[in-house]
């Protein structure tokens, strides 16, 4: 009797566990689409009042004369994203190979701990950092080639970006190695193959979805990144012709503006509606690199 009242409880516990994870998963989802309506509530004021391409690719951003082109935003903050994901990506990939293949299980860990202090540190110090060192050097490096240019540039966004995602990327790309299964390798060692060569030809063949997944959620974690950009990046809305002009990206154009300038007709709705672009294009790859990081384990022991 004493046995089955207790498996009684533990079953009950089981289903309270179970129910709760559920209703708990319902929440946040529930919750992001509440903030997706409510965004797209309002933003419809000017979505009823200007065409969706008129929005989306006119580069005249006048809010006293009612024109909110976001052409300049939403390419600058394409730019900046796709630079640092250029900086960060050879980084992230060659750390990660050293941890997963050649680094010491001890080395591995304290890796891992500094990573994840670096994940942990808040965008605004980030951000002071940069415009400490970052904006110095790029001024620096324009110089040296005979550019003019305050350091606050595209440039300069790029890198602070680049050292903020690092983390997260070298974090997923590590685990995705990890999971290539070990008899893979000596198949390979066996047949003659080099390390390098089971690493190139091998483990990276195996694990290239699952670094694609890393690169999309680095990407997406870039692209909604405000307080970082918004200091080093120079706030100038204007399209750069070089990365060492400035640049404007969306999240820099919502934080600086949101509620200074309310009484403009249709502003409040301008800015809803770069906050919906930015809502849709985060979730769109988050959901794509979620999705590839879900089959990638299937993937790998085919």
């Amino acid at each position: 009797m004493f046995g089955e009242g207790l498996l009684k409880k533990r079953q009950i516990k089981e289903v309270l566990a179970l129910y709760s994870g559920r209703l708990m998963l319902i929440f946040i989802n529930a919750l992001a689409l509440l903030i997706f309506c409510g965004l797209l509530l309002k933003a419809q004021p000017i979505l009823q009042t200007i065409s969706i391409s008129d929005l989306l690719f006119s580069s005249s951003w006048h809010p006293m004369k009612n024109e909110f082109g976001l052409f300049v935003f939403i390419v600058s903050t394409l730019e900046v994203t796709m630079l640092a994901m250029i900086i960060a990506v050879p980084v992230c990939l060659l750390a990660a190979i050293y941890l997963s293949e050649y680094a010491s299980r001890h080395f591995r860990e304290f890796a891992r701990f500094i990573i994840d202090i670096l994940a942990g540190i808040p965008s605004v110090v980030y951000g002071l950092c940069g415009v400490l060192v970052i904006v110095p050097l790029v001024g620096t490096i324009g110089e040296l080639a005979g550019v003019s240019t305050t350091g606050y540039s595209l440039l300069a966004g790029g890198l602070v970006l680049a050292v903020m995602v690092i983390p997260f990327i070298i974090s997923i790309t590590v685990e995705v190695l990890r999971m290539v299964p070990e008899p893979i390798r000596e198949c390979a060692l066996a047949l003659g193959a080099t390390k390098w060569e089971t690493i190139k030809y091998v483990v990276l063949k195996k694990a290239k979805r699952g670094i694609m997944a890393a690169v999309v959620l680095g990407f997406a974690r870039a692209f909604g990144e405000t307080m970082a950009v918004l200091m080093v990046v120079g706030n100038v809305a204007l399209l750069p012709s070089s990365v060492f002009d400035p640049a404007y990206p969306l999240p820099a154009l919502i934080a600086n503006n949101y509620g200074e300038v309310m009484s403009i007709p249709l502003y409040d709705a301008a800015l809803m509606s770069a906050a919906l672009i930015l809502m849709l294009v985060v979730a769109l790859f988050s959901l794509t690199a979620h999705y590839t990081l879900l089959r990638i384990g299937e993937t790998i022991e085919r």
